[in-house]
């Protein structure tokens, strides 16, 4: 795997604990695009949309636009991978805490 590659897989596990983090499970691609930024991955609106989508394929999140804004939910797929109870491939593996 490739640095890029890497980075990708980094920023989707990033963004999957943020949601799976929420009380109810949502952020929207503005929140997550500023939990990226905390950890050090500047990236632009559209990359986050196409990392959700990707995230959205491997079955991790369910998207929903609301007006101009895409809104990212946790699947409970998604949640068994943060919690280290199955693996999405295309997703970094989370290390114990």
């Amino acid at each position: 795997m490739d640095y890029a590659e890497h980075q990708r897989q980094d920023a989707r596990l990033v963004m999957l604990r943020a949601l799976h983090e929420q009380p109810d499970d949502t952020l929207n691609e503005t929140m997550l695009l500023t939990t990226l930024k905390a950890f050090g991955y500047r990236k632009t609106k559209e990359w986050v949309r196409t990392e959700l989508r990707v995230m959205e394929d491997l079955g991790a999140v369910r998207l929903d636009r609301v007006g101009e804004f895409v809104i990212a939910k946790i699947t409970e797929a998604g949640a068994s991978h943060v919690e280290r109870v199955t693996t999405i491939e295309g997703i970094a593996r989370p290390s114990r805490r």
